[in-house]
């Protein structure tokens, strides 16, 4: 898959395509309706590639940061997640002041005609673009009229719940990783590389591999899990009991960790190594416990269920 970290790296001998816009955030369901629907027109219009224009940083850290939400995937996620689904190339726009004052006009001009010889746009019913959010898909419709290129604006798809990336938030906010995985279409996952920490969990009998939770990330609520934790040096997958949050029962930690207790082994060295952390049920809130027995004695608790769940 091609990737153009700006509109000036398009090849200018680039073919007719078809073009699909918007953040694309945690590429869930909802989104991947609209990318199977750009993936038949392609195949309708006889045009070999299917491009997706996506922004990086998120709009929202330009124009009102003290509202950005949190990411669900990194932009290097979300690549790869879009080329699992079909797509043939990706425009990263990087979005400042400058890109987001163009008018909607300007916006189709510069990348869906100039850059992308647009064949057919494929967007969400909802979609907006352009200076103010100006423009939509009757603004599409309108200027595909003038610059040969036809426009379809796309239903938006779930159950009750339509998928979107704020309803993914939303079930993560909750705790509710069994729901973010439905819209997802895939558990949920934390990448990082294992830190070393204070150790407390092997002194407790549960030695655990230790990931800080993305900065600028998302991360589901404090509590405990059942999931999978996979190294990305071996591509071993084990199944673990995760903690999410800062231990409120040991005075004076701040720092917000994943923590990951692989079942049963006390023997991995995994301090330095990259993994992928799978949330795929909840077990129970975080809380503050008066004693290391009744800690102890919850944790062999949660070790049971997660076993359980992940059989």
């Amino acid at each position: 898959m091609q990737i153009w970290r700006s509109v000036d790296e398009v090849p200018n001998d680039l073919g007719r395509t078809i073009v699909t816009i918007g953040n694309y955030d945690g590429v869930h369901l909802g989104h991947r309706h609209v990318l199977a629907r750009a993936r038949a027109r392609a195949d309708e219009l006889t045009a070999d590639t299917v491009v997706v224009v996506t922004f990086d940083p998120h709009p929202m850290a330009v124009l009102r940061p003290e509202h950005v939400p949190p990411v669900l995937t990194s932009v290097e996620t979300r690549t790869r997640l879009l080329e699992e689904a079909g797509v043939d190339a990706v425009l990263v726009i990087p979005f400042d002041r400058e890109i987001a004052a163009w008018s909607p006009a300007e916006f189709i001009d510069r990348v869906l005609v100039d850059a992308l010889h647009a064949r057919a746009v494929v967007v969400g019913a909802n979609f907006r673009f352009g200076a103010r959010a100006a423009g939509d898909v009757a603004t599409l419709l309108a200027a595909g009229v003038e610059h040969d290129f036809v426009v379809e604006g796309v239903t938006l798809d779930g159950g009750p719940q339509v998928w979107s990336s704020t309803y993914v938030r939303e079930c993560l906010s909750t705790g509710d990783v069994a729901g973010a995985a439905e819209a997802l279409g895939r558990p949920f996952t934390v990448r990082g590389t294992v830190i070393r920490g204070d150790q407390r969990g092997r002194e407790l009998g549960f030695p655990t591999a230790n990931v800080p939770t993305p900065v600028e990330g998302a991360a589901p609520a404090d509590g405990v899990y059942a999931g999978w934790l996979t190294r990305l040096d071996t591509a071993e997958r084990f199944p673990a009991a995760i903690s999410v949050g800062t231990n409120p029962t040991f005075d004076g930690e701040r720092e917000r960790r994943v923590e990951s207790y692989v079942l049963d082994r006390d023997d991995l060295d995994l301090y330095g190594v990259e993994v992928l952390v799978e949330f795929v049920e909840r077990l129970r809130g975080m809380v503050k416990f008066e004693g290391i027995e009744a800690l102890i004695e919850t944790m062999h608790d949660d070790v049971r269920r997660a076993r359980e769940i992940l059989a």
